[in-house]
């Protein structure tokens, strides 16, 4: 199949909800595995008569993979919000890259200022408060039921910090029992604030404020046992551009500045104090893969050497060779010593997004980062990087883009690598979703499952074992 076929079946609207539908398996899955697999993704691309103009702009739609004696179930279901009231209206409130129409000067008049924050949220997923949350980088969430996905409205924390841009990626520490996230307010000075979310809470505990010098975009952080460490790439928020009644979303408003560098900002978990803020030459991040303490701090990330990922998938760079045009990442660690001396070192050669770590080994060392594998034409595979010894097992098959993986351990298993990989797939000759599982050893495939419908390329997701 071609690559424009390919990227029309990523890029299709879905038109049906499905509830509980059980999936024909092809190969067995471990009667151990039990629970659900929640992803959260665009949806649906229209906004009335016209297309959304880039790939974050999708409107949320959760997908739930149930599992329970070898059997897999799936829904699917829009998040019913005021923006997918209004874009079924045919309006749009203007998400990362897409404007809210005619957004003119009158407009802003009538508003008496800048139109309100989207609250279509199709990036993530997370449990807080007793609440299953669907998150975006808008200070916006939506809580919804886990089984039926049904929406039940905002949801809003039971304190009073202020956020402008909010993180979609909180780092969940099961050792700790609380959930680590951050925002950034926009001020004078601007700051980002840290905070952490102790379990059955949906108070979020401030651990310190630092000056943002940009302030830089940061899409996701990394945490120890110990710290908190911010990467402030210099992709900047320029404020006066972001409030432009010209502006089309959070992407006009992005300045990369390379001068700048790259701020490394370590916050002591505990006192909220700023232990060090060194610069190093400039990069891109969204995604950080895990850190721990090791005589100073590792901080393992998909590293870019600059913004070309951001606007690469926006549409107009998509629709000409599917992901061929968009920049791969790579893995590489970063090893900040007490005296605040940086080292760098690429951990393996291919490029790869969308990583992710055993929950058991989050906050503290681990050897194993499972990833989307993304520098073939044609497919995206699957990739395990043992970071020890700085190999690497990797799963291909033609035509099939594999989104991001999630690693789910066997109860009792005692190896780090003892459980197995989830993984939605687009398969392009088949010209339908699939649901893979493998064993997380040697990624051998243990079983697919074919969805009812084609389902656009989605984001990031969690396992709940306990759903």
């Amino acid at each position: 199949m071609s690559t424009d076929i390919a990227y029309e079946l990523g890029f299709r609207s879905v038109d049906r909800e499905f509830v509980d539908r059980r999936l024909p398996v092809e190969g067995s899955l471990p009667d151990w595995l039990s629970g659900s697999l929640i992803r959260n993704g665009p949806g649906r691309f229209e906004i009335g008569d016209r297309r959304v103009t880039h790939w974050f702009d999708g409107l949320a739609m959760l997908r739930r993979y149930a599992f329970e004696d070898g059997e897999v179930r799936y829904t699917n279901r829009f998040l019913r919000t005021e923006a997918y009231e209004r874009a079924l209206a045919g309006e749009t409130m203007g998400e990362f890259g897409t404007d809210a129409g005619l957004r003119t000067p009158l407009k802003w008049l009538r508003a008496l200022g800048p139109p309100a924050a989207t609250d279509n949220a199709p990036v993530h997923v997370a449990r807080i408060g007793g609440e299953f949350l669907a998150l975006t980088e808008a200070p916006r969430r939506v809580a919804f039921d886990p089984v039926t996905l049904e929406s039940r409205g905002e949801f809003a924390f039971g304190d009073e910090l202020t956020v402008h841009l909010a993180t979609a990626h909180h780092v969940v520490d099961g050792a700790r029992g609380e959930t680590v996230g951050y925002g950034l307010e926009f001020g004078r000075p601007h700051r980002f604030h840290v905070f952490r979310i102790r379990d059955g809470e949906r108070r979020r505990e401030l651990i310190g404020s630092v000056e943002a010098t940009g302030p830089g975009y940061v899409h996701s952080v990394a945490v120890t046992a110990d710290h908190v460490v911010l990467f402030e790439t210099p992709l900047h928020v320029s404020l006066p551009r972001l409030l432009a009644p010209w502006n089309q979303g959070l992407l006009d408003g992005l300045v990369y500045r390379p001068e700048r560098g790259t701020r490394i900002v370590v916050m002591d978990r505990h006192s909220g104090e700023v232990v060090a803020e060194p610069v190093v030459p400039p990069f891109f991040t969204f995604h950080h893969v895990n850190a721990f303490e090791d005589g100073g701090i590792v901080a393992d990330l998909i590293e870019f050497e600059d913004d070309g990922i951001v606007r690469a998938l926006s549409f107009a760079s998509l629709s000409e060779d599917a992901f061929a045009a968009a920049p791969d990442g790579r893995l590489v660690r970063y090893r900040i010593g007490h005296d605040g001396r940086v080292s760098r070192r690429r951990l393996y050669d291919g490029g790869l997004e969308l990583p992710t770590v055993p929950p058991p080994v989050r906050t503290h060392r681990h050897r194993y980062v499972y990833a989307q594998a993304t520098d073939r034409r044609g497919a995206n595979g699957l990739v395990k990087v043992d970071v020890d010894r700085e190999v690497a097992t990797e799963w291909w098959e033609r035509g099939v883009y594999v989104e991001e993986p999630r690693m789910v351990p066997r109860p009792g298993g005692t190896a780090e690598d003892d459980g197995v990989v989830l993984a939605t797939a687009l398969d392009t000759v088949g010209e339908r979703s699939l649901l893979l599982a493998f064993d997380a050893a040697n990624l051998e495939e243990l079983a697919r499952a074919e969805l009812p419908h084609v389902v656009p390329f989605g984001f990031h997701g969690r396992f709940f074992g306990d759903v």
